[in-house]
C-alpha cells in the first residue's frame, strides 16, 4: 500500500508540474467505501491524509475506530436529509450538496453543534438520470441562495462523469465543470464572498485523475489505485 500511495503521489506531481500547477494545490482524498478501518489506518501511516467516505452508516462505524488520527473526513457519496445531522458530526467536508432543502437541514444541524460546515455543489454536467447533481443552467442561482445560510461555506464544485475506459473521454466534464466555476466566481457580487469561495474541483477517480488534474482539479478521489479492486 505504501508503494501504491507513493506512485500515486508521484503521479499527481509529475501531471501538475506537466501543466504548470503546483502540485500542492492537489490533494489526494482516500475512498474508504468498504474498506476496513484496519486498512484505512495502514493507509494514513502511508502518508494519506484525506478520508473520503461514501456512505453514513459505514462512517459511522469507522469514525469512532480512527478518531485519534488527525486527518480530515470528507463525504463523498450521496446524502439524504435525514442523515445530515451525523454528517456535520464527522465530515470537514461534503461533496454532494445538490439542493437547496438538503443546504437547509445541513445548515440546522451545523448550527446545532456550533459549527460552520465547508461544502461542494455536485453538478450532474453529463445529466445522467443515474447520478445526482444539479444541472449547470441552475448552479448559481442555488449557490447564491444558499449562501445566504450563516452556517454552510460553498468551497466550490464537484462532478462525477460518466464511465469511460479512455480518460480523455472525460476531460470535456471536467472541463465544464472548471468553466462553470470561474463563471460563477465572475457573477458573484463583494457581499457573496463571506459564505461562498469557489476554490475547490473535486473531480477525477482512479482512473482519470491526471486528466483531472490537467483540468484544474483541487480534489482526487482514489479508491481502487490505493486499496484494489472492491470484493
Amino acid at each position: 500500500m505504501k508503494e501504491r500511495i507513493a506512485e500515486i503521489k508521484n503521479r499527481v506531481i509529475r501531471s501538475a508540474l506537466s501543466c504548470g500547477r503546483d502540485p500542492e494545490s492537489i490533494r489526494i482524498i482516500a475512498v474508504t467505501k468498504t474498506v476496513t478501518a484496519e486498512k484505512i489506518r495502514m493507509a494514513i501511516e502511508s502518508g494519506i491524509q484525506i478520508i473520503g467516505e461514501n456512505y453514513i452508516q459505514d462512517a459511522r462505524e469507522k469514525y469512532p475506530l480512527l478518531s485519534s488520527n488527525e486527518v480530515p473526513w470528507h463525504f463523498i457519496g450521496h446524502l439524504q436529509t435525514n442523515k445530515a445531522k451525523y454528517a456535520v458530526k464527522m465530515f470537514d467536508l461534503i461533496h454532494t450538496v445538490d439542493s437547496y432543502r438538503l443546504a437547509v437541514e445541513l445548515d440546522a444541524q451545523a448550527k446545532k453543534i456550533n459549527k460552520v460546515q465547508q461544502i461542494l455543489i455536485q453538478v450532474n454536467i453529463g445529466k445522467e438520470k443515474s447520478k445526482s447533481g444539479i444541472t449547470q443552467e441552475t448552479a448559481f442561482d442555488l449557490i447564491k441562495k444558499i449562501g445566504g445560510l450563516n452556517n454552510l461555506r460553498v468551497k466550490g464544485l464537484m462532478v462525477i462523469p460518466p464511465f469511460y475506459d479512455d480518460p480523455e473521454r472525460t476531460r470535456p466534464y471536467f472541463a465544464a465543470l472548471r468553466i462553470l466555476r470561474d463563471r460563477i466566481n465572475s457573477l458573484l457580487e463583494p457581499e457573496d464572498i463571506q459564505n461562498i469561495r469557489m476554490e475547490e474541483l473535486s473531480m477525477g477517480m482512479s482512473g482519470d485523475f491526471e486528466t483531472g488534474i490537467e483540468e484544474g482539479a483541487t480534489l482526487v478521489r482514489i479508491g481502487t489505485a490505493i486499496f484494489g479492486e472492491r470484493e
